[in-house]
Parts: structure tokens; C-alpha cells; sequence
């Protein structure tokens, strides 16, 4: 931990303790916006399903490993790279029977690999170094004490199938369930550019760095590789903080997911807010329900008679059995889209739109649900190459995105990208670069400016504005 500790200390971080918060990562030095705090290669990794490569997590190309039929890769490098830790890994999960092995999830492909990196180390075949060795993951917090019984027992189902794979003499099953548990509160889920899952990764020395739901860094990833940058000044000798769940939600909502999957308490600058009058009503307007009246934007709270919800800037009620018969309208087509097959897109569409209807008058324009319903829309009329529809609902939930997160946060720079493209797609060349611009100036804070993603951002923006220049001459 000392190595590790020179080296932070080099890169103008170190590792303090705190009695509330165990372990964290404080800056030694000012960092400002889009500044790279840190990279780390995880430690071990899978991708998230069994079409992608095993090195590079890419999906062209594909051959299957021949002897344990699970593992794929694009390349005789990616091969290679992989080789020493496969090598071992293929011959555990030949172990199991054709059909047990088709059912091995990356959860139990991750836990073979780190017992195959640990021992590796151990034989010096991989090499231990400051930033990548087995004394980090027992450092890290498995909180196994706050799981329930039935988490238990599922970790220890899972760690009994992992020691019949391995079969080594220094393994027990009560230290593989509690990395079980590690890995449910350290791992993290590898992202594309346009953060879309990936595979999942453990990297040790990030899982140092706490959380906040207003965050003043931001974890992304070029490639497998995870790169930590500044979304906001960090002074010197403040504490770097990312987030761990999707922000977007009440005070409540977001307890509950960190309670859940990470067993604590946000104490953040957000979460301290919880219940007063404004946490109140934001979590009214993002996940209850709107006014009867279109005209109103107003918030509902429960009136004080339990009959109904009143409206808090007109004062008109809506029932209960109003809001249950929505509800229920929308759980039953929900269920439906659930239940169509890939065969039945064009039904799936249109009940997806009554969905959407429907909750158009259940919910706040500001919804957090209907802003998903219509970011599901979007996809849609993309995949059926409807630019307008596409368009038009992007722009949908552009004002929520706008409310939801933070002036920094990729997601919004992602959605003004989705936008400008389809703008400038669709001859609305000067709105296009408007999208455009939004979208870089965030972008390049959370992405950097030289990955292959920002590159052709960038390139764009300049086609963009020439042709909008041009278009300027002309009139």
C-alpha cells in the first residue's frame, strides 16, 4: 500500500480515512474542469454477454474458443493478451457439462478470474505492481455483515460451483462469498462512449473514491481502460468524488438504490436536503403526479383528508381511483411490451405510445418516467429510420434532461448530440450546431478531446457550421 501510495502521491492524490467514511481519495492539488485525475486498468473484467470479445469487448469478427465453447475473440492479439489468464479459466469452466456451462454468468467469470490473477501473482507469472495487486482487493469493503440470508445463500451457492472449478487448496468458500459481496459494492460496469454497458470491471484503487449525487468528477472509459475526470473544480485538499447510481430521481429513490446495491447512507450535499419543502417538491414533480388542469404545471402532494392529491398552485384534487385506473392502464400495456417478441416491433411501438399517452396525464411534464418512456420513443423511430418522430420526441426530453442533471453531466451532452445530429440530418442546419456545441462543451469535460468518439464529434460540429456558413451566403 505504500507503492501505491508514492504513486498517487506523484499523480497529486492521496488516501486519507475518515471515521464516517472509511477510505477515500483527496486531491493534493487544484483540478479543474475535463482534467484527467486518474486511469487504472481493471484488475479483472468479462464483457456483460457472450457476443462480444473477451479482450477488447468488441463484437466483429467472432470465433469461439474450442475447447470450453464459452469465451469469444476478435482477434489472434486479443487471444493473446488474454491467453495466460484464460488458459486456466478455460480448463475450470471445462469442468462443468455442455449445459451447466452455458448458464455461467459473468458475475461467476469474474470471481474464476480474480482467484486465476491471484494465484498467477503468486507464481510471478503476471507481475504485482503498485497499482495492480491482490492486496488491494482484500482492502476492499464487502459489507457481508449488512447482507440478508438470502443474499448469503445465494453468495455461497455461487461460491461452492466457483471452488469445484478451481479446486485449489488455498481457496475457502466463506472468502470467495465474501468477494461475492466485494465485488457487488466495488465492481464497476464498463461503458462505451455513449455509455452504454459493456462487460464489468474491477478496479481497485478507483473503488477507493466515494460517492455523491452531485459529483465533481466523472468515471468514463476508452476502452477498458477507466479514466477519471474533473466536472467541476476540486480545491486542493478536497475529497474527489464520482457517482455511483443514475442521479437522475427523488432524495428517496436515490437512498433506496444506494441502500440496495451499496449498503450506506448518502450524506451528500443532496441528500441532506431530504424533506424539506423543495426536496419535497422536486420529488413530487419527477415522480408523482401533474395537475388535471393542462393549463397548470403545478405538483401534487396528498391532501390532509386522504381522498385524493391536490394540486399545490391551483388547488385542484385528483382522486385516487383517478390515479389507480391510470396506473393500472399503464402496468397492463407496460406488461404487454414486456411480453412481445422481436417479431411484433410494430405493436410494441404503438403501445408504447399509448403508454406514453397515458402518462402524459398521470404524470408532471417533468417525469422522470415519461421522460423514459419518450427516450424509448426515440430509439424506436430511430431504429425505423423516422427522423422527425425521432426528433421530435429528443427534443421532448431535452427540458427534463436539463432539470435532472447536473450542467456537466454526459448524459445531457449525449442527448444535445443525439439532437444536433438529427437536426443537421434533417436540413436544420443552425439548430444543429447549436445541439452540436451544447454537446462538446460538455463532452470534452467528460470525454477529453483526443478519443476517437470526440474526434469525430468535433469534425461535425466544423461540417456543421461551414455548411451553415454556406447556407448563410446564399440568402
Amino acid at each position: 500500500m505504500e507503492e501505491l501510495e508514492t504513486d498517487l502521491n506523484e499523480g497529486f492524490l492521496t488516501i486519507s480515512t475518515l471515521p464516517d467514511k472509511g477510505r477515500c481519495l483527496f486531491a493534493t492539488k487544484h483540478f479543474y474542469p475535463g482534467e484527467v485525475i486518474l486511469r487504472e486498468k481493471p484488475y479483472v473484467s468479462v464483457p456483460n454477454n457472450k457476443s462480444r470479445c473477451d479482450g477488447c469487448f468488441g463484437t466483429s469478427s467472432l470465433k469461439k474458443c474450442s475447447v470450453c465453447q464459452i469465451v469469444w475473440y476478435c482477434s489472434t492479439s486479443c487471444q493473446k493478451e488474454e491467453w495466460k489468464l484464460h488458459r486456466l479459466e478455460c480448463n475450470a469452466l471445462s469442468k462443468l457439462d455442455k449445459e451447466r456451462r452455458k448458464s455461467v454468468t459473468p458475475s461467476l467469470r469474474l470471481m474464476l478470474r480474480l482467484y486465476i490473477r491471484r494465484r498467477l501473482e503468486s507464481e510471478r507469472v503476471i507481475p504485482a505492481t503498485s497499482m495492480e495487486n491482490y492486496k488491494l482487493v482484500e482492502a476492499l469493503i464487502s459489507h457481508i455483515s449488512e447482507i440478508d440470508e438470502k443474499q448469503l445463500v445465494l453468495y455461497a451457492q455461487m461460491a461452492n460451483l466457483v471452488n469445484l472449478m478451481l479446486q485449489l487448496p488455498d481457496v475457502n468458500i466463506k472468502e470467495i462469498a465474501e468477494n461475492f459481496s466485494k465485488l457487488a459494492c466495488n465492481a464497476h460496469t464498463i461503458c462505451d462512449n455513449e455509455l452504454r454497458p459493456l462487460g464489468t470491471g474491477l478496479f481497485p484503487v478507483i473503488s477507493i473514491i466515494n460517492h455523491s449525487c452531485l459529483p465533481n468528477s466523472v468515471l468514463v472509459f476508452e476502452g477498458k481502460l477507466a479514466v477519471v475526470r474533473a466536472v467541476q473544480h476540486i480545491p486542493k485538499d478536497s475529497e474527489v468524488l464520482i457517482s455511483y447510481i443514475e442521479t437522475a430521481g427523488s432524495t428517496l429513490t436515490r437512498q433506496k438504490a444506494l441502500k440496495e446495491q451499496y449498503l450506506f447512507a448518502c450524506k451528500c450535499v443532496r441528500c441532506i436536503k431530504l424533506g424539506q419543502p423543495d426536496d419535497i417538491k422536486e420529488g413530487a414533480i419527477l415522480e408523482g403526479y401533474g395537475c388535471k388542469n393542462t393549463e397548470c404545471d403545478g405538483f401534487l402532494l396528498r391532501d390532509s383528508g386522504d381522498k385524493g392529491f391536490i394540486c399545490q398552485q391551483c388547488g385542484l384534487i385528483r382522486s385516487k381511483e383517478e390515479i389507480k385506473e391510470l396506473a393500472s392502464e399503464i402496468k397492463s400495456l407496460s406488461e404487454k411490451v414486456l411480453d412481445s417478441t422481436s417479431s411484433q416491433n410494430n405493436q410494441e411501438l404503438i403501445t408504447t405510445l399509448a403508454i406514453e399517452k397515458l402518462q402524459r396525464k398521470r404524470c408532471h411534464r417533468f417525469s422522470i418516467s415519461l421522460m423514459q418512456t419518450r427516450d424509448k420513443l426515440l430509439k424506436m423511430f430511430m431504429d425505423l429510420q423516422n427522423w422527425h418522430e425521432a426528433l421530435s420526441y429528443c427534443r421532448m426530453t431535452i427540458p427534463v434532461y436539463e432539470r435532472v442533471y447536473p450542467s456537466f453531466h454526459p448524459l445531457l451532452g449525449l442527448q444535445y448530440y443525439t439532437c444536433g445530429k438529427l437536426e443537421w440530418f434533417l436540413g436544420e442546419t443552425e439548430n444543429g450546431v447549436k445541439s452540436l456545441t451544447k454537446a462538446v462543451d460538455i463532452l470534452k469535460i467528460s470525454h477529453g478531446t483526443n478519443t476517437p468518439f470526440m474526434k469525430e464529434l468535433l469534425m461535425k460540429l466544423d461540417e456543421a457550421r461551414a455548411e451553415a456558413s454556406y447556407k448563410q451566403t446564399l440568402t
